[in-house]
């Protein structure tokens, strides 16, 4: 194979934007339907036997080339990055694969999958080979130093999108970021035990500045700075939040107090981190932050009464003022069912005045993480625009010792501030399910995903009751302890003629999540225990509902289910009723992904699964008591038969 220096690449036309690199592939294990789609597989397949076997053998380490003229350095940039990510998705990707494909056309590189293949050498090669990279992940790679990156990123002018999650990234590499990458809008830096918060400041205040802090807009860097100051640490997130005007996503530690401290302009507290870091004080910063809300505020407002004058402007201002007494009276309506006063709200022309009528400042914040529950409340002031919400009400409850009730109750009112506006909610709470559905009430009705961790079962209902307060959702995942006694009563084990005397009727009644396509339920089990108790089998209908009522769903676990899983199943796939509200389509059709761990169900039910799910792609059956070897030889043998091969798993 000829390899030579390849000629530099032609510069892209002056005002044409590249497309934005995607962070995911399509489905990999879909068959392809395109010719396209065939050729990268039938390369990624073929990558170790055929394409990179004589570059191993023979040049990969007794030369270091700049450039390789092969087979790949033809192809152009989207066709590359699809390819790496199917190498990626499938552990196919090699040292000798990535040199072969680090190509001068790249405008995305991903190497968090392949993070062991990254060191010294392979930076050397990217820094020289790929300089027209916009988005670049090297996520996990301990394998290079602070100053390896450093060197890396001083050759990346074009990035937009950076992550170095868990690498050994430290303010010297900040700094390099702040001078080098004007364009960059993206960082993430989670997991970088050489950061502290106070070592981001430079994203916000340098000399001379570089970076437009007005574009850069996604900030990642939880789990930093664990020896740090905890009043430094909140300090430096209310300087990047006072500094950095377009900031729209934000994930750190000390968030929820910064907002505290900004509502309640405690700024006097800071003098000494700021003058230790050589930063404008934090009140120089809010009085200049609140200049810039006056100013856009009046040139709104200008702009208003000018458009006023014109008939179209003012039949816009009649359906405003329409909308606002509808929304208004929904307001009203939904408060009331609450149990909430609707008196510490502001209207939409007082967004920059508290409640008190003082001057207050609020971000362009859509997406939080890191928050405690006692500082929902400030948060919701400061960021009256929020999408995305991550909290965390253990850590509030260490501190306050509140009872799950009244930590519900505050949770409750919190979250109906961004009644109809969350799109995406995390939620740790030590407490019954049946506590959190108020708090569901009032922020589910727009929620497309939720996430539950630490809640305890207590019954059927709360369940039904999630479904429906969030209708709308896409993806589902609740980690819950078990029912600590048995909720049925007796235990009957005739599950066929139970199902026989299933009541359509009542199942017809049964909420859905019409649009799910990701659904985990895992409950709690001690390692100790081979298997857990089978105490919930009332779980079984809204197991069906949710599982007959999601015709795209697509990724599936239920690890250790408290119930038997051999009877739900039946009735999904048998039984002729439909939940309230479930599509037309067939249960399952679209299921690509199934994990059983720990969970009672036979060989005949999940032969059943599997001739039902044509799609299915993975299978995992790991602790299913159940099932034999001799079992699972048999179901391999099956469907090898298929067009699409499954990889099961069982121990």
């Amino acid at each position: 194979m000829p390899l030579f220096r390849q000629l530099e690449p032609t510069p892209e036309r002056e005002g044409q934007e590249k497309k934005k690199c995607k962070n995911e592939c399509a489905d990999d294990e879909d068959k392809p339907s395109t010719l396209i789609g065939l050729c990268l597989q039938s390369l990624a397949e073929n990558m170790k036997d055929m394409w990179v076997k004589d570059y191993a053998q023979k040049y990969m380490d007794q030369y270091f080339f700049r450039y390789v003229m092969g087979p790949f350095s033809s192809l152009p940039g989207e066709l590359l990055e699809e390819l790496l990510c199917i190498l990626s998705s499938r552990n196919l990707l090699t040292r000798a694969g990535l040199h072969l494909l680090l190509l001068p056309q790249l405008s995305c590189l991903s190497l968090s999958s392949a993070c062991s293949l990254v060191n010294a050498n392979l930076c050397s090669l990217i820094q020289i080979r790929c300089q027209n990279l916009q988005s670049l992940d090297l996520s996990g790679a301990q394998n290079i130093s602070a100053s390896v990156l450093c060197e890396l990123l001083g050759s990346q002018r074009r990035l937009r999108f950076l992550s170095l999650a868990g690498t050994l990234c430290d303010q010297r590499v900040i700094a390099m970021v702040c001078r080098q990458c004007s364009k960059l809008k993206h960082l993430d830096v989670s997991r970088c035990l050489h950061l502290t918060p106070a070592s981001l400041l430079p994203l916000a205040y340098q000399e001379p500045a570089v970076m437009n802090a007005n574009t850069f807009n996604s900030l990642l860097a939880l789990d930093i700075g664990l020896a740090e100051n905890e009043r430094d640490a909140v300090a430096a997130v209310a300087f990047l939040l006072l500094s950095l005007s377009g900031l729209q996503r934000l994930a750190v530690e000390g968030l929820g107090q910064a907002c505290v401290l900004i509502q309640n302009r405690q700024f006097e507290v800071t003098e000494e981190f700021t003058s230790r870091e050589g930063v404008p004080h934090l009140k120089d910063m809010w009085a200049k932050r609140t200049q810039e809300d006056h100013l856009k505020d009046s040139s709104l407002l200008s702009a208003d009464g000018e458009e006023s004058f014109n008939l179209e402007g003012k039949l816009d201002e009649w359906l405003s003022i329409e909308e606002s007494h509808v929304d208004a009276s929904d307001t009203t309506e939904r408060n009331e069912w609450t149990g909430i006063s609707g008196e510490g709200f502001k209207k939409d022309g007082d967004r920059n005045r508290d409640c008190n009528g003082r001057d207050s400042v609020t971000t362009s914040l859509k997406d939080v993480q890191g928050l405690s529950l006692d500082t929902l409340e400030a948060v919701g002031k400061i960021c009256p625009d929020l999408h995305v919400l991550s909290l965390d009400c253990l850590q509030s409850n260490a501190h306050h010792n509140a009872d799950n009730f009244e930590q519900a109750t505050i949770l409750t009112r919190g979250l109906s501030r961004f009644s109809g506006q969350l799109h995406c909610l995390s939620l740790q709470f030590a407490g019954l399910l049946s506590d959190l559905v108020p708090a569901l009430r009032a922020s589910g009705s727009h929620l497309l995903s939720l996430t539950l961790e630490g809640i305890r079962a207590d019954g059927r209902t709360p369940l039904l009751e999630l479904i429906h307060a969030c209708p709308k959702l896409n993806s589902l995942t609740v980690h819950l302890d078990p029912p600590s006694s048995n909720l049925n009563g007796e235990d009957d084990d005739d599950d066929d003629a139970e199902e026989e005397g299933e009541d359509e009727g009542l199942l017809s009644n049964l909420p859905c999540l019409p649009h799910l396509h990701s659904l985990t339920l895992n409950f709690s089990l001690d390692e100790r225990q081979m298997k857990p108790a089978l105490c919930w089998r009332s779980l079984k209908g809204v197991l069906w509902a949710l599982l007959r009522g999601a015709s795209l769903l697509r990724k599936l676990s239920l690890i250790a289910v408290p119930c038997r899983l051999d009877p739900v199943f039946r009735l999904v796939l048998n039984h002729p009723a439909k939940p309230l509200g479930a599509l037309d389509s067939p249960p399952l059709l679209c299921l690509r992904s199934v994990s059983l761990n720990r969970s009672d169900i036979t060989m005949k039910t999940v032969e059943h699964i599997v001739n039902t799910c044509r799609r299915l792609s993975h299978l995992d059956l790991s602790g299913c008591w159940g099932m034999t070897l001799n079992n699972i030889t048999k179901l391999q043998c099956k469907t090898k038969r298929r067009r699409s091969t499954m990889q099961i798993t069982w121990t």
